[in-house]
C-alpha cells in the first residue's frame, strides 16, 4: 500500500532545520519494518504503562526495543545506537548519548520536564525533542496539597497545627500543574494568587477565581503556602532564596515540587536559621539535605525521591502519551508538544 511520506530536502542555516519538504510515496508499512524505537528507563515503567507502549508502538509497525534499571550512561549509549526513537523517563540524553545514536530522529521525554535532554545537541543533528504536558499534571498537584497538609499538621506529629481553610496559597507558574493546584486550593476553601508573566490571557485567572498578581516579591509576601512550579532555566536557577523567604508570612511554607536547582539552598537556610517560623518541604531533596533535617527538625521535610509523578496514573498517561507522540510524528509530522527548534513540514 502507498502512503505519502515526506523527507526533507534542503536546510536553511538561519531559520527553520528545512524550508523545502518533497513528497515520495512509499510503501509505509515496510519502510516502517525496519524501524526501531527504544524505551530507556533507569526507573522502569509501570508493566501496565510500558505493555501499553509496546502495543502502540507495535501496531504502528516499529521494532521496540527495552532498556530498563541501567546503571551505567555506556550501557544507554551502546543501546541507541540503531534507534530512531528514544522513549525516556528523568534519563539524561546528553550529548554523548545523541552523538552514537546515528539514526535516532526523535525523543520524547515521558514528563513535563525536559531538562535531562540536550536540546542544543538534538537541534544540531535535526532530532526532534518533545514532552508530555499534562499528563503528571494532576499527581504532581495532588502532591504539592498533601504535602500542604503535611506541615499544616507538623508532620503529624503530636502537636497543634493549623488548618488551609482561609489561608493564601501562592501559585509560582501558572502553568498545567499550578492551576490544578489552585483549583484543588479553592476547594478547601483557600485564598489563591497567582503570578506568571508568561501567562497573558487574564481569562485564566479570572475564570479560575484566582488573584492575578504582578510581581514575584508581592506573591511570596501574600502568601501562606507558596507551591512552587518554575523550570529550572539561567533565569530561574538559584532565584528563591533568601530575600524571598525572609518576606513571606509569619509561620509560612514553601512547597517545592519543581526543580532543587531553583533554589538558593545557603539562602534559604539563613531564612529558615533566622526566622524559626518558616517551613519548607519537597519532593526533590536538596543536595544539602542531612544538614537541613538536622537543623530545622519538623520545619524542613524532603521525599526520598522525587515523586511528583510517582502514581500509576501518571506513569500510564505519560508513557502511551509519548508512544502516541512518536507514531504521530512518523506518520503525520506531528510536533505539537516539540521543545527544541521546529523544522518546517511539523504541524
Amino acid at each position: 500500500m502507498g502512503y505519502t511520506y515526506h523527507l526533507p530536502k534542503e536546510r536553511d542555516p538561519l531559520g527553520c532545520n528545512y524550508i523545502e519538504w518533497e513528497t515520495e510515496v512509499i510503501d509505509f508499512m515496510e519502510y516502517r519494518k525496519n524501524m526501531k524505537i527504544l524505551v530507556a528507563t533507569e526507573k522502569p515503567f509501570a508493566k501496565k504503562a510500558l505493555d501499553g507502549i509496546t502495543e502502540i508502538l507495535q501496531a504502528a509497525g516499529y521494532e521496540v526495543a527495552l532498556l530498563e534499571k541501567y546503571t551505567e550512561k555506556e550501557q544507554l549509549i551502546e543501546a541507541v545506537k540503531d534507534v530512531d526513537g528514544l522513549i525516556v523517563r528523568s534519563d539524561k540524553v546528553t550529548a554523548e548519548v545523541i552523538e552514537a545514536a546515528e539514526q535516532l530522529k526523535i525523543v520524547v521525554r515521558a514528563g513535563a520536564g525536559f531538562d535531562n535532554v540536550d536540546l542544543e545537541a538534538a537541534s544540531a543533528r535535526d532530532i526532534v525533542v518533545m514532552n508530555t504536558p499534562g499528563q503528571n499534571s494532576n499527581a504532581v498537584a495532588e502532591l504539592a496539597l498533601a504535602m500542604m497538609i503535611y506541615m499544616s499538621r507538623n508532620r503529624f506529629t503530636p502537636g497543634t497545627g493549623m488548618e488551609l481553610l482561609g489561608k493564601t496559597v501562592g501559585i509560582h507558574a501558572y502553568g498545567n500543574v499550578g492551576r490544578l493546584v489552585a483549583r484543588k486550593a479553592k476547594a478547601l476553601g483557600m485564598n489563591v494568587i497567582a503570578y506568571d508573566p508568561f501567562v497573558t490571557d487574564n481569562a485564566l485567572f479570572e475564570n479560575d477565581g484566582v488573584e492575578q498578581v504582578g510581581t514575584i516579591e508581592e506573591l511570596y509576601a501574600g502568601s501562606d503556602f507558596l507551591s512552587l512550579h518554575i523550570p529550572a532555566t539561567d533565569a530561574t536557577r538559584k532565584s528563591i532564596g533568601y530575600k524571598l523567604m525572609m518576606s513571606m508570612p509569619k509561620g509560612a511554607t514553601l512547597v517545592n515540587t519543581a526543580r532543587k536547582e531553583v533554589i538558593d539552598e545557603i539562602g534559604l537556610e539563613a531564612a529558615m536559621t533566622e526566622r524559626t517560623d518558616l517551613k519548607y518541604v519537597t519532593d526533590i531533596a536538596p543536595d544539602d539535605v542531612a544538614t537541613m533535617t538536622a537543623m530545622f527538625g519538623n520545619r524542613f521535610f524532603a521525599t526520598p525521591k522525587k515523586m511528583g509523578a510517582e502514581t500509576a496514573e501518571a506513569n500510564i498517561n505519560a508513557g502511551l502519551a509519548a508512544a502516541r507522540q512518536i507514531v504521530g510524528y512518523f506518520e503525520k509530522g506531528e510536533c505539537r508538544f516539540q521543545v527544541n527548534k521546529k523544522p518546517c513540514g511539523c504541524k
